[in-house]
């Protein structure tokens, strides 16, 4: 597991489960399984965890442990499959929306700009849409804003004219390391922290994650029973800000609708009112930890 993925603000997450040992928690982005053993390790016999992954090598890393249901799906289908596992309501959840350093590290799976691979980035194996596609079959406008709205590329526009010139010259961009040799006269000497806005774009685009963060916290509240805790882990603002919003309003975006009175329904309840970060500790021993954010809220 460690080598799959280092668990981030381990602690502060399980502590912000609250934990009943007699509960039903959701792992819904099971990964390397960090999270959801320190969760067995706090349940009793009577217990039940149900882990959700779309990523099928995540199967690999599930422990012998009669009390875990695996679910090989994304949680954006949350409802359907605790229901049709008569898991509901649930004590609690937790959510990491961090991609895992096991599918970073994989060269072939393409999501790194360390590692030269084909253009893939698909986390569930299955699924249709690579990155390949939305690199070379995009129309110059979607490309285009994919890389604002995903990765606030600000020469968006130009680098697409540029993936262009190379793809007419040269058939297609194919591994991670053609596109980064393109992206890199763009990055005004931030190359790093440049591809990486460009890659996370992508990789947003090619798994529909930020429809699927929205459809699955909107489920939350049909899950939760009346005091549990929503437990999310969220690493750019796209993620952190509608689950700011969920907790707050109910809805991810916009303002809620309210009675003739003014008020609107409170679902949830705030337990830190400001997000917590990891301590300098944690992200000198893991770097990824750095832009983590992690907000708990409890069921009303």
């Amino acid at each position: 597991m460690a080598t799959y993925h280092i668990p981030v603000m381990l602690t502060e997450c399980i502590q912000g489960l609250d934990i009943v040992s007699s509960g039903t928690y959701v792992d819904v982005t099971f990964g390397g399984g960090g999270h959801s053993r320190a969760i067995l390790d706090k349940i009793d016999a009577t217990g039940r965890l149900y882990v959700f992954d779309q990523d099928k090598a995540a199967k690999d890393n599930l422990p012998n442990d009669d009390r875990v249901t695996f679910i090989n799906a994304n949680y954006r289908h949350l409802y359907k499959y605790l229901r049709l596992y008569s898991a509901l309501p649930v004590d609690g959840i937790i959510a990491d929306f961090g991609i895992s350093s096991y599918q970073i590290d994989t060269a072939e799976r393409g999501f790194s700009i360390r590692y030269d691979g084909r253009l893939d980035m698909r986390m569930n194996q299955d699924a249709a849409l690579t990155a390949w596609d939305v690199v070379n079959t995009y129309s110059d406008k979607q490309l285009t804003d994919v890389l604002f709205k995903y990765g606030e590329v600000k020469n968006a526009k130009r680098l697409v004219a540029e993936i262009r010139n190379v793809i007419q010259s040269s058939g297609s961009i194919d591994t991670t390391q053609q596109l980064l040799d393109v992206i890199s006269p763009f990055s005004k000497g931030e190359e790093m922290k440049y591809a990486a806005k460009v890659f996370q774009a992508i990789r947003i685009e090619v798994n529909d994650e930020i429809n699927a963060i929205y459809e699955f916290l909107q489920q939350t509240t049909q899950v939760v029973k009346k005091g549990g805790r929503l437990v999310v882990m969220s690493y750019h603002s796209l993620e952190d800000r509608p689950v700011k919003n969920f907790i707050k309003f109910g809805i991810c975006e916009g303002q809620p609708e309210k009675d003739i009175y003014g008020r609107f329904e409170h679902w949830w309840k705030a337990v830190n009112k400001k997000p917590i970060v990891a301590d300098p500790q944690e992200v000198k021993n893991n770097p990824r930890s750095r832009s983590a954010k992690l907000r708990i809220a409890e069921r009303l």
